[in-house]
């Protein structure tokens, strides 16, 4: 079968900074929906659920075989597995905090992945990565306030520490994931894989919330505003991973994929709009700081 034709520079990038709005407008939906009581695992189960939906579709429409490749089971299994901790760490996370701080801590994935490429035996980071990872975190320290917090915890809010470290905990298992996923599982196909991922996270969230190790995990929204943010958060997450997931052939992602990160941007303009929150000049600046580190460093894997 020949390769997609790939679309036009400009019209990739612009549908992949459509796409990364789509999933920034999906957070901050799940941020009113959490506000107004709905439950974490009924946020993810519904989430997951119009994830299977488009996948299983895909499957379907495909003629794709269920089959798993001899000895892949084991280590798909724990693929989702790991999605399960990040989807519940990533919106744990945002439940507490900016969501843009949520999403920018969950931009260190790049970073974590290399560290962890290079501790299974994989290329040590060049002497120019490294650098430009050193400007990510120390914008980081800057958009996370880190003196503020040092010198006064509670000026930061009671769930400050805790939601910081659920961002960087979310980035960190997904970064295993996407490890995993290519050493061990490339020979598994890509609709396949992502649909036997989202049903393990699908099922996780029905067999936790079954058993209640959620305390209020499913829980619905206690108003009008927080059901439609639950229903907007499966909406927007839907369209965003479907466009995504359909187009990925024909976007060019190894010259592309930078302009993902349109992701944070949008969310603390959206975070602004609609939840009213703001961040410190000061805090701006350690955000670009770490969204120019994360292109710069995105671009020059592909050189």
């Amino acid at each position: 079968m020949s390769q997609a034709t790939a679309l036009p520079r400009p019209l990739a990038i612009t549908l992949l900074c459509s796409v990364a709005t789509l999933f920034a407008t999906n957070h901050v939906a799940a941020r009113v929906a959490f506000d107004e009581g709905t439950g974490l695992l009924l946020a993810i189960l519904v989430r997951s659920s119009v994830a299977v939906v488009v996948l299983g579709t895909l499957v379907l429409l495909q003629r794709k075989s269920l089959r798993l490749p001899a000895g892949t089971a084991g280590w798909q299994l724990l693929v989702g597995l790991l999605v399960v901790v990040q989807s519940l760490s990533l919106y744990s996370a945002v439940a507490r905090i900016p969501v843009v701080v949520a999403l920018l801590l969950m931009n260190t994935l790049p970073i974590q992945l290399a560290l962890i490429s290079w501790a299974m035996g994989g290329p040590r980071p060049t002497a120019r990565a490294a650098l430009i990872m050193g400007v990510i975190l120390a914008g980081l320290v800057v958009v996370l306030d880190v003196p503020t917090w040092l010198a006064d915890p509670d000026a930061m809010g009671p769930d400050w520490f805790l939601g910081v470290g659920l961002g960087l905990a979310a980035a960190f298992v997904f970064a295993w994931a996407l490890w995993i996923t290519e050493h061990r599982l490339a020979e598994v196909g890509s609709t396949l894989r992502s649909l036997l991922t989202m049903l393990t996270v699908l099922v996780s969230m029905l067999a936790a919330g079954a058993a209640g190790l959620v305390p209020g995990g499913m829980d619905l929204p206690q108003s009008l505003a927080g059901a439609w943010g639950l229903a907007a958060l499966g909406l927007f997450y839907g369209v965003a991973f479907s466009i995504l997931f359909i187009s990925v052939p024909r976007l060019d992602m190894a010259r592309n994929a930078p302009a993902m990160n349109m992701e944070p941007v949008a969310a603390l303009v959206l975070g602004y709009l609609i939840l009213g929150q703001t961040l410190s000049p000061i805090q701006l600046l350690g955000g670009g700081m770490v969204l120019a580190g994360i292109v710069i460093l995105g671009l020059s894997k592909q050189e």
